[in-house]
């Protein structure tokens, strides 16, 4: 009998299939990766994006890596950070709206249940099929109950905020009463020590320490870093405080004027963009009542992001340190634009008309400095308009970004992470994944930018969160608010008017209509809620 060929060929096939594996694991050039995330930070609160705020850590990974003009996260935080993970459509991925609190996480599955979805994959279990070392540290806010913690969705570590907004100095003190806030060590509930703690600074250690457990082991590793400054309570460090006190007494319409002027100085909007109005609920500066209040809440918001600043500056120097600087990718953006939705003086959670800052405050900024936040554009957090879905965006790789300081003008969206990820890695994105169906990734990578290149961009990209609706096709946007604009659609032309002030439905009334009609398509195919669609109708 003839040997079998084929047969023959497998040990060797074996063997070299092993050898492979063994000489990439000990010659992996595949890069590091740090994914930071801030919490309801506007698009103009960076140095490098305008801002007074001193950020320089910040400033410079831009200045040595490439900015994103145009990059767009999912409106607030929960559907951002799922898209995030899993690189779909938040309503793909289970997060349409908020997390659901609940003991039964397996019933009422669909886009709106409130935690990821089954039928998705995230990062780190991507990730680490591909040989990545991955863990987390900081806000999770996808699903609050087992089996749906970073531990349980592919991390190896995890250190942080299980749930939503919470107290940077006590996390045992909710918003409000019977308000519970989880947090974790690993994949057991923790409540961190109430003496010398605070938020970012912790978020941060155990980062430090995840990093410096890596030195010199050549498995790569992914980061994901998810802060929670600068979103609300106002909660910041006194010496923080101090930095900013004076700096926001006249107020945010001077504010915003000196912001538009440096962003159109550095280039990151074009000088032709106009500024928009001050929002309609806004009152002038001039005519505000409580003017020291609200400059203090200003400067402790400054004083979040001052720190979160400085807290990345020492996951910085541990990469340096660990000699792993040159070949980590590292990324950062805000889960929504600033947020409004406390009013105008901001709200007193605890309504105990403390000074805001300390343990015993929880207060946030109100609508006049998200408006600040959010220059040159309109609306906030939850809004589908510029202001509630644009984001400052920086990529640093010394190894590979060779393009220092470019403004990168091309449109991309958070969904591109996870496909950045699967490139690098080179890892394979599931068809399935224990035994369940995966959602095909809607992401496209990054890297041809990160090379200086063009790339194909998204044909079409969609949002939808609270019946806020909107739709990009290149440079034109269909956009509706369910609430203060009572559903009406608006057109704009992103490339002369992103701060959406002219209104061109009824001069394009057959482009508005086309990309309706692509927009209810999309909201069907995905699950969004018809009657959140069907009862619009473009003007």
């Amino acid at each position: 009998m003839k040997p079998n060929a084929k047969l023959l060929a497998i040990p060797l096939l074996l063997t070299g299939m092993l050898g492979n594996a063994a000489e990439r694991e000990k010659k992996d050039t595949r890069p590091n990766v740090i994914v930071i995330l801030a919490d309801d930070m506007g698009y103009s609160d960076l140095g490098c994006y305008g801002s007074e705020i001193s950020t320089p850590n910040l400033d410079a990974l831009a200045s040595n890596g490439v900015r994103f003009s145009q990059f767009y996260n999912a409106a607030r935080c929960c559907p951002s950070r799922a898209s995030l993970l899993t690189g779909v459509y938040p309503h793909q991925a289970g997060m349409g709206a908020m997390v659901r609190h609940t003991d039964q996480p397996n019933r009422n599955e669909g886009p709106y249940q409130g935690y990821l979805s089954k039928h998705t994959v995230t990062i780190a279990q991507v990730l680490k099929e591909a040989g990545y070392y991955c863990t987390m540290s900081g806000k999770w806010h996808v699903g609050e109950t087992h089996p749906n913690w970073p531990m349980d969705r592919g991390f190896d570590d995890y250190y942080g905020l299980i749930s939503g907004a919470a107290n940077y100095f006590d996390i045992s003190r909710g918003k409000k009463k019977g308000i519970k806030r989880h947090f974790a060590k690993g994949n057991e509930e923790y409540m961190p020590p109430k003496e010398g703690f605070y938020m970012t600074d912790a978020i941060t250690d155990h980062a430090v320490s995840s990093i410096k457990k890596r030195k010199g082991k050549e498995q790569p590793f992914f980061m994901y870093l998810a802060y929670t400054a600068p979103h609300w309570p106002l909660h910041a460090h006194p010496s923080d405080i101090e930095k900013y006190k004076d700096r926001y007494k006249e107020g945010w319409d001077k504010l915003r004027e000196e912001r538009y002027a440096r962003m159109q100085k550095m280039g990151i909007i074009d000088e032709s963009m106009s500024l928009s109005p001050r929002d309609a609920k806004v009152p002038a500066w001039k005519d505000m009542t409580k003017k020291d209040l609200m400059a203090l809440k200003m400067a402790i918001y400054a004083a979040q992001v001052d720190c979160m600043d400085r807290n990345i500056g020492r996951v910085i120097q541990q990469l340096k340190e660990n000699d792993q600087y040159e070949n980590t990718l590292i990324l950062f953006l805000s889960d929504n634009g600033g947020c409004a939705e406390t009013g105008i003086h901001g709200t007193d959670f605890w309504k105990n008309n403390a000074t805001p800052g300390d343990v015993n405050s929880y207060q946030s900024y109100g609508r006049g400095w998200a408006n600040a936040s959010n220059t040159p554009f309109c609306y906030f957090k939850q809004w589908v308009h510029e202001g509630g879905i644009s984001t400052p965006f920086i990529a640093h790789w010394p190894k590979r970004i060779k393009q220092s300081g470019k403004i990168v003008r091309q449109q991309a969206y958070i969904t591109d992470i996870m496909a950045t990820m699967v490139d690098l890695a080179d890892a394979k994105y599931p068809k399935q994944y224990n035994g369940e169906q995966i959602v095909p990734m809607h992401g496209k990578s990054l890297t041809p930018i990160f090379d200086g290149k063009k790339r194909k961009g998204h044909d079409l990209i969609f949002w939808e969160h609270f019946g806020n609706m909107a739709v990009i096709d290149g440079n034109w946007k269909l956009v509706s608010q369910r609430k203060e604009g009572k559903g009406k659609w608006s057109l704009y032309n992103l490339s002369t008017d992103r701060a959406e002030q002219h209104n061109l439905a009824n001069e394009k009334p057959k482009l508005a209509k086309r990309l309706l009609k692509e927009y209810i398509r999309w909201a069907k195919e995905t699950g969004v809620k018809h009657q959140v669609v069907e009862e619009f109708k473009s003007e």
